[in-house]
């Protein structure tokens, strides 16, 4: 009883504090000079709660479990009127409940229908009432999160963010250099009549140029089969993740393809590749090999991640590596030492 007595004064003191600045508004211009003058006039409890604007959070969550979100993650999230979930571009070792059960708050599950196409949904009320976006890895892990940042300053809505890691960084647990690596790139499911190899042209400039090339593979959660898509039927096909087998897979594909068309690949069998699963997790998995022998090594559950290095290491590069290395290296492999 007391703590709601509590709310509804600080509330009451926010609006007092906004009208005070609002009758201002309507008397004078918006130069800064003048706004100190008002904010001067104002006791600093009031200048606090009016500065406390009303907005959307977007909040990342890191990459293992419920308690990877940061302490002002997790301040912020527990007094918002609404929690979205973002639940497509990436996953938590945890499920849904687990981390409503440890935020103390119930989670809005947003799917990419939701995000890319109804965003006006979530952004409702964000003005007058505080709404958090939540975001495995780092809220700018995808471009999709820019575009509801921008949806928002265009509504007149403000926005803040609070960084959390993501594996665009926590690659480095591997051992490669973050500085080393080169643009990124996404490695799609293939189909029978969609098998994109465009995506190579990046992973051949980043060998040129001696940097480490980031895999992302592709996941696909509430996706709809091409037969109940065209009849308009809401039927979803079971969540699929690419495993670092599969993607290795596809890139020898794309290199026989290249050898077919007399074309050098810029990576063979025998390229040193890591393999990577559930990073950030208690039971992340690390193995480092040829890209052959990427094709076999067992890491487990999603979420999995593949990095093509860029020829050469530097010597505690290798020497990290051999911490991880798949026994029975070949050729290329053979000739780094430690490894």
């Amino acid at each position: 009883m007391v703590s709601q007595t509590k709310e509804g004064s600080t509330e009451l003191q926010r609006s007092s504090s906004r009208r005070t600045l609002a009758v201002f508004m309507q008397k004078t211009t918006t130069k800064h000079s003048e706004m100190m003058v008002v904010l001067s006039c104002l006791e600093s409890s009031q200048v606090a709660l009016l500065l406390d604007f009303e907005m959307l959070y977007m909040i990342g969550l890191g990459l293992g479990d419920a308690k990877d979100i940061t302490v002002k993650g997790l301040e912020v999230l527990r007094r918002c009127s609404r929690v979205y979930l973002e639940a497509y571009t990436s996953v938590l070792t945890v499920g849904k409940e687990v981390l409503e059960e440890f935020y103390g708050r119930k989670l809005i599950l947003a799917d990419r229908e939701e995000v890319e196409q109804e965003a006006n949904n979530i952004l409702k009320d964000a003005d007058i009432s505080d709404v958090a976006f939540l975001v495995v890895g780092d809220p700018f892990g995808a471009t999709t999160h820019s575009d509801l940042i921008l949806r928002a300053t265009k509504l007149g809505i403000p926005y803040r963010v609070i960084h959390n890691a993501s594996i665009m960084n926590a690659v480095g647990c591997c051992g490669l250099q973050l500085y080393r690596f080169g643009e990124t790139v996404s490695v799609v499911f293939w189909t029978d009549t969609w098998r994109p190899e465009s995506f190579f042209d990046k992973v051949k400039k980043n060998r040129q140029n001696g940097m480490h090339t980031l895999c992302l593979l592709d996941i696909k959660v509430k996706e709809q089969s091409l037969e109940n898509l065209i009849k308009g039927r809401k039927i979803y096909e079971p969540p699929r993740y690419m495993s670092v087998n599969q993607a290795a897979q596809q890139l020898l594909e794309i290199v026989q393809n290249q050898r077919i068309r007399g074309e050098e690949p810029a990576v063979t069998e025998e390229t040193i590749c890591v393999g990577l699963a559930r990073v950030g997790a208690e039971d992340q998995k690390i193995a480092a090999g040829t890209l052959q022998q990427m094709c076999t090594v067992d890491l487990g559950g999603p979420l999995h991640s593949l990095i093509i290095t860029g020829g050469s290491l530097h010597p505690m590069e290798m020497e990290m590596l051999s911490l991880f290395s798949i026994p029975e290296y070949s050729s290329e492999s053979q000739s780094i030492d430690g490894l």
